[in-house]
Formats: structure tokens, C-alpha cells, sequence
């Protein structure tokens, strides 16, 4: 009895320890000496097939049995007995195991945080604020809605707030090369910088910078003096200031400023601000001919252009719009597609 219970531990241990390469090699070694001994047995019924065989295999080692095919003979019985079903019924557990432990642990790593991702033009989140941060995602992905991957990368010890949902990542710190390559920092069409700490946002914003200069980069900062700091080493990033007392001040003197500017930012409900490009191959333009057709094809106002040299907030009709200039409209919701080619007719004709 001792030695039988010796030879049970011994043999349980060998098969949890089996990798992935010698349990295949278990399998297939499995099937050739099943198909052989009933070749040999003189099944041919379930021999006559590759199909059959792998068929039948399958259905007894998996205890189904549908009992559409049986062996025959008296030899064949016996094989199946004492080599074909316990080995099968064995094998089969333990293959079912492992694949549920690989599919297990490989959803445990994106829980976490662990995995590698192989994502592109995504939106990269960097920064864990609580619900701030939730919010923020949530207003993304109202946005986008599936035209990006959202990647939220942190660096506290917690899961995915929103599994099934967005990517996670979690690092050590936002400047490791190794750690940030698994988040996609360098092929992220947007990389959004939000830390309660401006010295790790502005850390993580110069690492981002020079890994992925051609992504939109955005970064918030609390300190002003930060964000001249970053625009002084990356131009080309758009710096995010706190402006809850300026908003607190206008509306002390106008009321119900602090509703407005809510609502223009707030993409849930009401009109919100949105931006779009005037297209390269349209014909330049004027504020005076952009007016009426945003207003009388869309019901949007236009508010604001950026030829290149910075926002111009309420611009003259007569001020001209060359193509790629971002046109800056207040609507409902965003307007995917815009009747240019009238526009180019009418520019023309005038």
C-alpha cells in the first residue's frame, strides 16, 4: 500500500510538472500508440479515418461517448480498457488544466497590470487620480467611441478599474524604457499626462516627448512655472492649467459663468466644444464663408481658428482660412462629416 501511494505522488507530480513542450509530446506519443494498438487489435471501423480515429479518441477520452462507434472485437475491448480510456481520461484532464491555467493567468496579467500590450494609435493614460481619472476615461470613451484603445498606465499597486473596457498597465515609475514599451508609449497617438505630483508628470512628459515625438501630448500641472518649463523643452506639448480660481472669480462677477464653461467641457449633455481640420485639399477660405455653413448645415457656431501661430478666439468674417487651419465649433455632438466640397464652390464663385 506504501508503495502504491509513493507511486501515485510520484506519478501526480510528474504530470503537474510537465511543460507545455512534453505534454504535447505525452499527446501525440498517446495517439500514435492508441491508433497502432487498435490497427493492430483489428478495428478497422475506427481505424478507417484519420477522422474516425481522432473522432473517436476524442469522445471516449472525454467520457462523452455518444456510442456511435464501438469496438468489435474481443482484443480491441481490451486495449480500449486498460490503455486507451484511463490514458485519454488522464491526458485530457490534465490538457483541459493547463489551457484553463494559461487562458486564467493570462486575464489575471491584465488585471494586474502585467501584460504586454500590442496596441497602436491608442490614447495613453498616464496617472491615477481616483475618480478624476475615471471620469476622464469615461469622457474619452464617450468621444471616441471604439475609434481608439484607451491604455490607462499607473503606478499604484491596484487593478484594472474598468476590465473589459480599457487596456492597464502598471509600472514602477513612468521613465523606465522597458516598463513604459509595454504600455505602447511609442506608437500612442495621444499620450495624456495627470499626476497629483507635477514632478512625476513633468518627468513622465520629457520621457514621452522624446520617445514618441509625433504623438499629442498633454500634460496637467497644478504649477504654471511647470508648464513653461515643458513648453520651453517640448513646443509642441499642449500644457493643461488648473483654472478652478479663475472660474471661481468670473463667475463672482458674471453668474453662471462656471455653468457655461462646465457644459462647453462636459460632453455627456448640452453643446460642447469640439475641433475639426479644414482638409489640405480644399481651397482656402474665410471665417465669413466657414460662418453660415457650420451654423445653417449643422446648427454649430464657429468660435475660434489656429492657423499655426496659436488660437484666435472669435476671428473677423474677412479673416482667411487656408487649408489645414483647426477650426474650433460648439455643437451638440460631433460632426463627423462636413459638405466641403460646397464650401470650396462657394469660396470659388465669390
Amino acid at each position: 500500500m506504501t508503495l502504491w501511494m509513493l507511486l501515485r505522488r510520484w506519478a501526480a507530480s510528474q504530470f503537474h510538472s510537465l511543460s507545455g513542450r512534453n505534454l504535447l509530446l505525452l499527446v501525440i506519443g498517446y495517439t500514435v500508440v492508441s491508433y497502432i494498438l487498435l490497427l493492430a487489435t483489428g478495428e478497422q471501423a475506427l481505424t478507417n479515418t484519420p477522422t474516425d480515429f481522432l473522432y473517436y479518441l476524442v469522445v471516449s477520452a472525454s467520457t462523452v461517448g455518444y456510442g456511435d462507434m464501438s469496438p468489435t472485437t474481443a482484443a480491441g475491448k481490451w486495449a480500449i480498457m486498460l490503455f486507451v480510456i484511463p490514458g485519454g481520461l488522464g491526458l485530457f484532464a490534465i490538457t483541459v488544466g493547463r489551457v484553463a491555467s494559461v487562458l486564467i493567468d493570462y486575464w489575471k496579467q491584465g488585471l494586474i497590470g502585467k501584460r504586454t500590450l500590442s496596441v497602436k494609435n491608442h490614447i495613453l493614460v498616464l496617472g491615477w487620480n481616483g475618480p478624476r481619472t475615471l471620469h476622464l476615461i469615461k469622457m474619452l470613451q464617450y468621444e471616441e467611441k471604439g475609434r481608439r484603445d484607451i491604455v490607462l498606465c499607473v503606478r499604484p499597486e491596484m487593478n484594472n478599474p474598468l476590465p473589459g473596457e480599457i487596456e492597464f498597465v502598471q509600472v514602477n515609475t513612468f521613465t523606465d524604457s522597458e516598463s513604459m514599451a509595454r504600455a505602447g508609449v511609442d506608437t500612442a497617438s495621444c499620450i495624456l499626462i495627470d499626476n497629483p505630483e507635477d514632478d512625476i508628470s513633468l518627468s513622465a512628459a520629457l520621457f514621452c516627448a522624446h520617445r514618441n515625438p509625433n504623438a499629442h501630448l498633454l500634460a496637467y500641472f497644478t504649477d504654471e512655472t511647470l508648464s513653461s518649463i515643458l513648453k520651453l523643452h517640448c513646443p509642441n506639448a499642449e500644457c493643461i492649467p488648473s483654472v478652478a480660481v479663475e472660474m471661481l472669480a468670473k463667475a463672482a462677477i458674471d453668474p453662471g459663468s462656471s455653468e457655461l464653461h462646465h457644459e462647453l467641457l462636459s460632453t455627456h449633455k448640452g453643446m460642447t466644444q469640439y475641433a475639426v481640420q479644414y482638409p489640405h485639399t480644399a481651397l482656402p477660405t474665410t471665417v465669413g464663408a466657414l460662418f453660415p455653413l457650420f451654423k445653417q448645415h449643422h446648427e454649430a457656431i464657429l468660435i475660434a481658428i489656429d492657423c499655426g501661430n496659436g488660437v484666435e478666439l472669435n476671428p473677423s468674417l474677412n479673416r482667411d482660412v487656408p487649408p489645414g487651419t483647426k477650426i474650433f465649433y460648439i455643437s451638440d455632438e460631433r460632426i463627423d462629416h462636413f459638405d466641403w466640397p460646397r464650401l470650396t464652390t462657394t469660396t470659388t464663385a465669390s
